[in-house]
């Protein structure tokens, strides 16, 4: 059966949702948005102007909670890669936004480039364990513009060809978006049939929802836009100081959202992704390697699955600077343990140093950890022919199992993970190839991906529309 950790128990999560929904009604959350206000408003919910507090009726939450799908598809532009919300599967992705590189050639760490970001954004187009893209690091030669957006979008879809999720700067940026979107899917209703862009929101914690990302995005209405939520609360500083109040701030800053939502365009699919981290206590900055991090994700991951919603979770980030031991064990132990609860989606690989410093290194390795997490989760199959009783009273004592056809039969089921990486041979095999070690491995791996693989294309039909936007974007500038 499937391994599955847990975190919270069943009396647990339904204390957690009681007394949030204590505190959305009692005390509410800052709604930035005068247009969010108003929707909320028409909804049902209190809102002070002054204040810009609003307040949410049990019932409001509730209806929301309906209202949102608990089964949908992100869509993707390359045959086969649609991934289903809610189906029992798990797809990685990228760390978001560093603004360093460690450099390949001189182990330096530097500011990042655009090309930087085209690298990493083919890399993970090439690697199949990411299914779905993140702007990893900061484009840190781009200056942001209309044109500069638009720029960035194109070469985002020319180059990565699964689901992509970002967000619009600014509200005034999302109708490029659009245009975008819909020059390379097709029409409106084929975007709200195949979701291929979802959107990410991250409130402001404590209880704070900004305005600007969140106008960005309710420019979109009416597209049916897949929304990510993802506030980041820091335990002890913009959080409480445990974990059980922490998982409650996050899920009333995910739930109030999600009413806002809702109650602007009800249906909307919606994914409950909050990334719950823990403070350093000596310097109070954020402490990625903490393995407190992924038991957070963990019961963040079981909330969503409380209320039926898809769920981003978050795991495999570390503190150290560099490729290393560390590095390892924090990376491994943080993505094992959300994992282990099995969320659609799961965000934390490439970066070092708190998501400050990208590694295309370190993508190709966190793909293998991956793997093996899976595998964890997948579990011990019991189903009737795993057994082989039968067959251990055949071979009796003394005998071996190499030549039997469940042994061939398991090897390629997926009872056994091959590695990709790493040393699984003889000392003399290793000696004789050179003694390479993992990171040397993963560096000939990126090398050969980036000169190998072509993204999928854009067709010439779309390349020329999505010139014609790009004409008209760089004229913004004038």
């Amino acid at each position: 059966m499937e391994t599955i950790l847990r975190v919270l128990s069943e009396d647990e999560k339904s204390q957690v949702h009681e007394r949030t929904l204590k505190i959305l009604a009692e005390t509410g959350v800052k709604i930035n948005t005068a247009k969010g206000r108003q929707y909320l408003k028409d909804a049902g919910a209190k809102v002070d102007e002054n204040s810009k507090i609003v307040k949410f009726p049990r019932q409001l939450v509730e209806e929301s909670l309906r209202l949102a799908p608990k089964k949908f598809t992100l869509g993707a532009r390359r045959p086969g890669w649609d991934l289903t919300m809610n189906a029992g599967e798990c797809s990685l992705m990228v760390d978001g936004e560093g603004v360093s590189v460690i450099d390949r050639q001189t182990g330096e760490i530097r500011p990042s480039t655009y090309k930087d970001w085209l690298e990493a954004t083919r890399l993970i187009d090439a690697i199949d364990e990411f299914g779905v893209y993140w702007d990893t690091v900061w484009r840190g030669d781009l200056e942001e513009s209309i044109s500069s957006s638009v720029k960035y979008w194109r070469h985002l879809f020319r180059n990565f060809s699964k689901h992509v999720q970002d967000s619009s700067p600014k509200a005034e940026f999302s109708p490029w978006l659009l245009e975008i979107i819909q020059a390379i899917f097709g029409d409106k209703e084929t975007v709200r049939r195949t979701h291929p862009f979802s959107f990410l929101v991250c409130p402001k914690s404590p209880l704070e929802i900004e305005e600007e990302e969140t106008d960005a995005y309710l420019e979109l209405l009416g597209w049916d836009i897949p929304v990510g939520v993802m506030p980041m609360p820091l335990m002890g500083s913009t959080g409480p100081g445990n974990m059980i109040s922490m998982v409650i701030l996050g899920n009333c800053e995910v739930l109030a959202m999600l009413c806002l939502i809702q109650a602007a365009a009800p249906g909307t699919p919606f994914i409950y992704a909050p990334a719950l981290a823990m403070m350093n206590p000596r310097t109070g900055s954020y402490s990625a390697g903490a393995i407190e991090n992924g038991l957070l994700s963990s019961a963040a991951i079981e909330m969503a699955r409380y209320y039926g919603l898809p769920v981003e979770g978050t795991g495999g980030v570390t503190d150290a600077y560099i490729p290393g031991i560390q590095a390892s064990y924090e990376r491994a132990l943080n993505l094992l343990l959300p994992m282990l609860s099995w969320p659609d989606l799961i965000v934390g690989s490439g970066l070092f140093g708190g998501s400050m410093i990208l590694s295309l290194e370190q993508l190709v390795i966190d793909a293998e950890v991956f793997r093996m997490c899976k595998q964890a989760h997948r579990g011990i199959l019991t189903i009737e022919e795993m057994w082989l009783d039968d067959v251990i009273q055949r071979i009796g004592p003394g005998g071996h199992f190499l030549g039997e056809k469940s042994t061939v039969i398991s090897m390629r089921s997926g009872e056994w993970l091959f590695p990709r990486l790493g040393v699984h041979e003889t000392l003399e095999k290793w000696q004789m190839a050179g003694k390479k070690i993992v990171l040397e491995e993963a560096r000939e791996k990126v090398e050969n991906l980036l000169s190998t693989h072509e993204p999928l294309p854009l067709s010439d039909e779309v390349e020329k529309e999505l010139d014609k936007i790009q004409k008209r974007a760089d004229k913004s500038l004038e």
